[in-house]
């Protein structure tokens, strides 16, 4: 059965849903706005240094006088509005889906297997922070609605790029290297914090440097497995998983933004308000935060919602989304498709066991999804989960996650084993109070610090020690490498049988700096298709 658009059943009860958040929506934002004018990212603060403004105590006082005169004005009206929004919730489908009329069929499918019996997907994730701009500051971020439209003009500028490959013939670098923004026509982008210094002149005139790309170390193996750092999204992605975009503003212009590349987006994704019993736990004021855009059709989609968040995080509607995607067809003309799982996990430290609580739902989410919606007349040719999984492979704390059984049915192209990271993994945490430091402000000097042993450890967040046992990082001739959270793994026990996969590439991509706290992660799967006589 074909996805349906919007998450009511019918347009009487959506318009009344409209009615009830228009109520809302002052109120909320005069309180947004009463938090953040309290609230100065290191940025700000360095701005109004530089500019020598004195001002500032002036606002914060003023301004948070009229927006909580705002806020309690239009509390009633608020008032009234969850009473008409609230009980809505219990019919709400858990996701907006927005599809883009292709211009042709051929346009959503991929004719690899069709043609030559084997293709390429890519695959890409990221933790964007788009919360409230008021909660965002407390992460060092603000300015939700520009970072939102600024991210998702960067993701286009990447992915759309011409996926050129350039061979050094040299005995220290050989391998293809990406190439760098430098070569790229520029995009009406909008500026946001310290994306600005990019573009200001370096004072050297009659001399230009060489692009960035050809000065990084470009596409590395090691250990079978291809990788490099990008200051750009690889080309070709084909379906992206971001995490954190609480703000329904903000998700309606990512969805803009990506539309045009990405013809099938599911937004909104989560519950609200009180569920069933059985459901999620406690009163949901946020969505799950995950958003999914394809380039191919979505035949099937389901959510779930983790019942033992706790704290904080159980304000949020945190869980799974699992999709079915057509990928094409074989060359007996079977239907192609693949599975993709995107996940948040669990978010305070030290507390391992609801997190392996919930690895087990996501494992046994899946297999239910995949059981209930696998045809027998159909190919599957990837299974891929990935997420911000809020814990990492090298921190002691972390090591009952480390240990679950997931990982012996999915694999992790960065993992070398329980607690320990291939030694070419970087961490994908950035520290906050440093996000705007001159070597993380803008992609191409991200990408150089994540070159840097010694750099990388001033920016990316170090393991957590367990409790009460003092821990030495990184052991004796080790790298230093910090806390990886976000992950892209694939399983092959459930693809078809006469599909073979190999890892093209894994990528650490910096060109969302600036924008967000965490370093987006890509990975490339080649499958081949054996032929039924092979």
């Amino acid at each position: 059965m074909a996805l349906q658009a919007s998450p009511f059943p019918n347009g009487f009860v959506a318009g009344v849903h409209a009615v009830g958040w228009a109520f809302i929506l002052p109120c909320f934002w005069f309180l947004d706005r009463l938090i953040a004018v309290c609230k100065s990212t290191t940025l700000e603060r360095t701005q109004r240094l530089e500019q020598e403004c004195y001002l500032h105590p002036l606002k914060v006082f003023f301004g948070s006088i009229v927006f909580f005169i705002l806020f309690v004005a239009t509390a009633p009206l608020a008032f009234l509005g969850f009473l008409l929004w609230a009980p809505l919730q219990a019919c709400r489908r858990p996701f907006y889906y927005h599809r883009e009329p292709p211009s042709s069929p051929e346009n959503e499918t991929h004719r690899g297997f069709e043609l030559v019996g084997k293709a390429s997907f890519g695959f890409a994730t990221a933790n964007l922070c788009l919360l409230p701009d008021s909660l965002a500051r407390f992460n060092n971020l603000g300015h939700t609605q520009h970072r939102a439209s600024a991210i998702g003009q960067r993701i286009v500028q990447g992915v759309c790029r011409p996926h050129i490959r350039i061979f050094v013939d040299s005995p220290s670098s050989c391998g293809t290297l990406s190439p760098s923004s430098s070569f790229l026509p520029t995009v009406n982008s909008v500026t946001y914090g310290a994306t600005d210094r990019q573009v200001q002149p370096t004072g050297r005139s009659g001399h230009r440097s060489a692009p960035r790309a050809l000065l990084s170390q470009g596409l590395r193996q090691q250990d079978d497995v291809p990788w490099e750092v990008s200051s750009l999204f690889p080309s070709n992605i084909d379906i992206l998983c971001l995490e954190e975009v609480f703000d329904k503003r903000a998700a309606q212009k990512l969805t803009d933004a990506l539309k045009p590349v990405y013809g099938h987006i599911l937004y909104d994704i989560g519950v609200y308000a009180c569920q069933p019993p059985c459901g999620c736990s406690s009163f949901k004021f946020f969505n799950s935060g995950l958003f999914l855009a394809s380039r191919f059709p979505v035949l099937e989609a389901q959510y779930h919602c983790f019942p033992n968040s706790r704290g904080e995080d159980a304000l949020a509607a945190k869980g799974l989304l699992s999709a079915k995607v057509l990928i094409g067809q074989n060359q007996k003309r079977q239907r192609v498709v693949g599975y993709f799982n995107c996940t948040h996990l669990h978010a305070p430290e030290g507390e391992g066991v609801v997190r392996c609580e919930q690895l087990n739902m996501v494992t046994k989410w899946i297999g239910d999804f995949q059981a209930a919606n696998r045809r027998p007349d159909e190919d599957v040719v990837f299974d891929v989960l990935c997420g911000d999984f809020n814990f990492d492979n090298c921190s002691p704390d972390d090591n009952l996650e480390q240990n679950h059984c997931l990982f012996e049915e999915y694999r992790d192209p960065c993992r070398a084993g329980p607690g320990k990271e291939k030694p070419w993994v970087i961490g994908t945490l950035l520290e906050q109070p440093t996000l705007y430091d001159d070597d993380v402000n803008t992609p191409e000097n991200l990408q150089r610090t994540l070159e840097s042993d010694e750099l990388r450890k001033q920016y990316i967040s170090p393991p957590v020690p367990a409790v009460g046992i003092p821990m030495v990082y990184p052991e004796t001739g080790q790298p230093w490498i910090g806390r990886r959270i976000d992950y892209i793994l694939f399983r092959e026990n459930s693809i078809s049988k006469h599909c073979r996969t190999e890892i093209e590439e894994v990528t650490f991509i910096t060109q969302l700096a600036g924008l967000t706290d965490h370093i987006p992660v890509g990975l490339r799967l080649n499958v081949t298709m054996d032929s039924a006589d092979e």
